[in-house]
């Protein structure tokens, strides 16, 4: 299993890195730490905001931190769908089912599929997008 600063490491490091396969632990550690930082800087925002607020508009504080929040998820996305098409990889699914995320109506299900896919143990052994993460071997068919 990686751990959590490992796969948040790996998440920044290979950042345009479509190539290859994601383990299970790698992708929703990621998730989590996207969650904690949604989560920090909507109280931060919550909380600072009130400063100078009146009734009618949030305190600057309140922008600032929405702000950095806004940017933060602009950074994040392209990694984001590099880290989902590396775990669909590992399941042995291509990555060009996130298209199907883009087009109406058929975007929920999408979301759904690739939600569960997520969960999913990866295939062990190599598949044609690259060696197991977890440096498994394929168990022998024939014997």
């Amino acid at each position: 299993m990686v751990s959590f600063p490992d796969a948040v490491r790996m998440f920044f490091r290979r950042y345009t890195d479509f190539q290859g396969r994601s383990r299970r632990s790698e992708y929703w550690w990621v998730q989590l730490f996207h969650i904690i930082i949604y989560f920090a800087f909507s109280i931060l925002a919550g909380i600072f905001g009130m400063i100078g607020a009146s009734a009618e508009q949030p305190g600057p504080l309140f922008w600032l931190f929405f702000g950095i929040l806004m940017l933060y998820g602009i950074a994040v996305i392209i990694p984001g769908l590099a880290l989902t098409v590396r775990r669909l990889h590992d399941v042995n699914i291509t990555g060009w089912l996130l298209i199907g995320a883009i087009i109406p109506l058929i975007n929920i299900l999408v979301g759904l599929a690739i939600f569960v896919i997520c969960f999913i143990p990866g295939t062990v052994g190599p598949n044609k997008y690259g060696p197991d993460p977890k440096g498994g071997v394929a168990p022998d068919t024939f014997a």
